[in-house]
């Protein structure tokens, strides 16, 4: 299996490679720019320098996640349409830099509904994935289920991919889904989750898993990422999970904390170690 982490892009893009090779990752994952930031600098300079290095590298895939800002089910005129430039900007970035993955989060409808938010998913979904010339696949990434997000269910996201390219696929949390309510805590848990996601979404569009554990318990809508097998997954949880052999093509990221308990080479061993064949 592929695992990686998240990785810094401070001083330039390329130098997240090499944070990735010294972490000994298989894959990694990172933003092309500040996540709480609106505008941004342009890549030309440093684009060539970061496909050389992962080339070299042997990483792969490359996944690049969306900013925090952008707000894809916003009612508010203004955002949705920031939101839009923003994602379609992140595209274009993707292809210069001929990363594969983009994850989305899906945003909050604020109160306006679920119908009207997934109107506004698809609308900007829609129009940054006829941007990407198959060479970009926007991940649609799972919620945790706090009040009025978009994309907590398997069956809202299925909702959405109906509407939009084939080549819009998901990226699934754990953590997430967790605290939405989907258990992971055995094997006939994981097996009732993996099942239920293949019949609503069809584990064929599942290109990514977030690796995190969680902080809350299950369904409490809280997304707090925890050391893999020391939140409320726990490792029996992890064990059936990443062992599942649905599961064995997947690339997995982990987006766990740093602490004084783990860093992230701690939590690449911790998750390599349950992954083994019982």
């Amino acid at each position: 299996m592929k695992f990686g982490v998240h990785v810094s892009i401070s001083g330039s893009i390329d130098l997240a490679v090499d944070r990735a090779v010294s972490r000994r990752c298989d894959t990694f994952q990172m933003f092309t720019r500040s996540p709480r930031r609106w505008d941004f600098a342009d890549l030309e300079k440093s684009a060539e320098a970061f496909r050389k290095k992962v080339a070299s590298s042997g990483l792969w895939p490359v996944v690049v996640h969306m900013p925090y800002l952008p707000n894809l089910a916003s009612p508010r005129r203004e955002v949705f349409k920031a939101s839009v430039d923003s994602l379609v900007a992140e595209v274009e970035r993707c292809r210069l830099l001929k990363v594969p993955y983009l994850v989305t989060h899906l945003g909050s409808h604020l109160g306006s509904g679920f119908e009207a938010g997934r109107e506004r998913v698809v609308q900007a979904v829609s129009e940054a994935a006829s941007r990407s010339k198959n060479a970009v696949s926007i991940l649609l990434e799972n919620t945790a289920g706090s009040k009025n997000s978009i994309g907590s269910t398997f069956e809202e996201i299925s909702l959405i991919l109906e509407r939009v390219d084939k080549t819009v696929n998901v990226c699934f949390d754990t953590c997430h889904a967790f605290a939405s309510g989907y258990d992971m805590r055995d094997g006939s848990a994981v097996g009732e989750t993996l099942d239920k996601f293949d019949g609503l979404i069809g584990l064929a569009r599942l290109k990514l898993v977030h690796v995190n554990d969680s902080k809350g318990s299950l369904g409490s809508g809280l997304d707090r990422h925890e050391h893999v097998g020391l939140g409320k997954i726990g490792r029996r949880g992890f064990r059936n999970f990443l062992t599942n052999p649905k599961l064995r093509e997947i690339p997995m990221i982990l987006e766990t904390p740093i602490d004084v308990r783990r860093n992230d080479f701690g939590n690449l061993e911790a998750a390599r170690r349950l992954a083994r064949p019982f």
